[in-house]
């Protein structure tokens, strides 16, 4: 069974979507007949960054309120993160773009270690308040999962990748897609949004059971948007 998801690091939906879906996985009989692919989703492609803006302030000003009230917006989103176990310190957080994660975890793709490069970018940005668009973090985080730091530092520096980004945002235009994260199982069911785990579990499981003859014979609640709601 081949999942396909779409997200963005900086998605406190995409994070506690991830650990929901994982909870389920965890508990479907024939997980390891499971290919997951991560597919590159920007929620606000042309950020800037501005040092010392502080995430209060950014989600403030794209949703035409305060900073107090961004705060508190936030506050609500850890609450949620902790339900799941997840630690978010969005007093820590940096803005950054995004862009340049997404080319990493391309090139973890390529190497064999795309979901643990996955993870190890939504602590560094969500708990640890690393900066997730300087390339010599990210080169440190990339080694964290196994890859060559100066290879993946090489890699950041160059192009790389950067038409398989586009290619993953054109795909999700294609497809429809508003907002992350976004599941498509089997290129055949959609499911939006940081779903109960019972969802996940339930889709799963109908899948496998109507894919599971071609199988045979081949072998012998959450959700985030580009204007920046999170519901």
């Amino acid at each position: 069974m081949k999942i396909d998801i779409w997200s963005d690091v900086v998605c406190p939906f995409c994070y506690i979507g991830k650990r929901k879906f994982e909870k389920a996985l965890a508990g479907f009989n024939v997980k390891d007949n499971v290919e997951i692919e991560w597919h590159s989703f920007q929620l606000d492609p042309n950020l800037e960054y501005v040092p010392g803006q502080s995430v209060h302030e950014y989600l403030g000003k794209r949703k035409g309120a305060t900073a107090a009230e961004g705060k508190q917006m936030n506050d609500a989103m850890t609450a949620m993160a902790k339900e799941v176990g997840l630690e978010y310190n969005f007093d820590q957080a940096i803005v950054n773009n995004t862009f340049n994660a997404h080319r990493l975890l391309h090139f973890a793709k390529e190497k064999g270690v795309q979901n643990e490069m996955k993870e190890r970018l939504f602590k560094a940005y969500y708990t640890e308040g690393k900066n997730i668009g300087d390339i010599d973090t990210l080169a440190q985080l990339a080694e964290e999962v196994g890859l060559q730091a100066e290879e993946a530092k090489k890699v950041l520096q160059s192009d790389a990748f950067a038409q398989d980004v586009l290619h993953d945002q054109y795909q999700a235009q294609q497809l429809g897609i508003q907002g992350v994260p976004f599941f498509v199982f089997n290129n055949k069911y959609g499911v939006s949004g940081a779903q109960p785990t019972a969802i996940f579990a339930q889709v799963l499981d109908k899948v496998w059971e109507e894919e599971k003859p071609a199988l045979i014979t081949e072998e012998g609640e959450g959700f985030c948007t580009v204007d920046g709601t999170c519901n």
